[in-house]
């Protein structure tokens, strides 16, 4: 996974409660268990007139083309609800976004978003709200920054708030590191349990 430390970029706001998997990534655009080719489907029931059509819904703020390039997402709380497909995590990802602000996340989602490279920020309600409104003015000069290794929030209006975020979740997200890059890390203490374990127990180890 690419690293994550600090990123300032258009934020997309999507801000609406219980955004499920689903809405996130039909079943029907998971065409393949391929992390590939799904960024065409992404949130396809809002985002297209038609169901299994590309025409561009122009209501939806996916298609609004001064979000061009959104890499950080504004939701709404409990996103990630429903199924626990991993899919839906791959289709956003791929889309290009890096960390999704919110008030509060489906927790099975939320491990998802770790475990491919994008930084779950929970905020207050109330602060993914201004910043959601602040970001609509002028989305491409409006920039939000996420800072993982201060853990720091910037709106566009210089102001700040800072998020909390699981030790290890951060470990992994800023060196992009998965859970079996995550456990190397730790070799040189397995490998001396190991060696302990092989002098107690030599026989096993014939």
């Amino acid at each position: 996974m690419q690293p994550f430390t600090v990123l300032t970029a258009v934020a997309l706001p999507l801000v609406r409660a219980n955004i499920d998997t689903d809405a996130i990534i039909p079943s029907r655009e998971m065409t393949s268990v391929s992390k590939k080719g799904l960024a065409d489907g992404l949130f396809a029931g809002w985002r297209y007139r038609t169901v299994g059509g590309r025409d561009p819904n122009p209501d939806f703020v996916l298609n609004d083309p001064r979000y061009r390039g959104a890499a950080i997402l504004l939701g709404g709380e409990n996103f990630g609800c429903g199924s626990s497909r991993e899919h839906a995590v791959w289709a956003l990802a791929e889309y290009g976004f890096r960390a999704i602000l919110a008030p509060s996340f489906n927790p099975i989602f939320r491990g998802n978003c770790v475990r491919n490279g994008i930084v779950p920020v929970e905020l207050p309600q109330d602060a993914v709200a201004w910043i959601a409104v602040a970001v609509a003015e002028m989305p491409p000069a409006q920039l939000v920054t996420v800072d993982l290794e201060h853990q720091m929030v910037t709106a566009p209006d210089g102001g700040t708030h800072s998020f909390t975020i699981e030790p290890e979740a951060r470990e992994m997200l800023l060196h992009g590191l998965d859970a079996i890059d995550l456990t190397l890390l730790r070799q040189a203490e397995i490998q001396g349990k190991r060696q302990m374990d092989k002098d107690c127990r030599p026989w096993v180890y014939l």
